[in-house]
């Protein structure tokens, strides 16, 4: 069995076939897969899941002038293998802290693609009163249970739901913050 370290991990990122998605090879870690590999943890969806959104890579919209945030890494099972097609839905509130509750602004699905990989863009969520900065996911695995659970920042324990297990690894380029994580799920 082959172990995917995290500097491959951090490498097979930056060979995604999507512009400016490289990462620098001293960017932290995200969880790691093999046999003791725990699961993603689960967390609540919070009060603000809307169902149905459109599919897009790009969750940026027209006119914001909030700051960048491209989120990329791979969802896999336990074993390493990539979770080709695994449907990854995201929602986070806006630069302000507010969640779109008409609309689908900030708010989107797509796709793993054969390796596992996906790419987000989007902006840096804004932190509201009682809670961390984050995003939130629901990852699915084709035919397989729904993964609920939200992606958090660097240094940024402010309330009673963050965990260490699902900070994104990240890192400023210019404009823009590069985030990476690896989803582990039961596939």
């Amino acid at each position: 069995m082959k172990f995917h370290t995290r500097r491959r991990f951090i490498g097979a990122a930056a060979a995604l076939p999507f512009a400016g998605a490289a990462f620098a090879q001293d960017l932290a870690l995200t969880p790691a897969c093999g046999p003791q590999a725990a699961l993603t943890p689960r967390q609540t969806e919070g009060p603000y899941y809307t169902p149905d959104t459109p599919q897009r890579a790009s969750l940026v919209e027209p006119g914001s002038k909030a700051g960048r945030l491209t989120l990329s890494g791979r969802v896999v099972s336990r074993s390493c293998r990539p979770v080709a097609r695994a449907l990854l839905d995201f929602w986070h509130c806006d630069d302000r802290g507010e969640y779109d509750n008409v609309g689908f602004r900030y708010r989107g699905h797509l796709y793993a693609d054969a390796e596992g990989r996906f790419r987000l863009e989007t902006i840096f969520p804004a932190i509201y009163p009682g809670r961390a900065r984050h995003i939130h996911v629901k990852v699915q695995a084709p035919g397989r249970r729904i993964l609920t659970t939200q992606l958090y920042f660097p240094g940024d324990a402010r309330d009673g739901l963050w965990r260490p297990e699902l900070v994104v690894a990240m890192e400023r380029r210019a404009a823009t913050r590069l985030a990476a994580f690896q989803f582990i799920v039961d596939a």
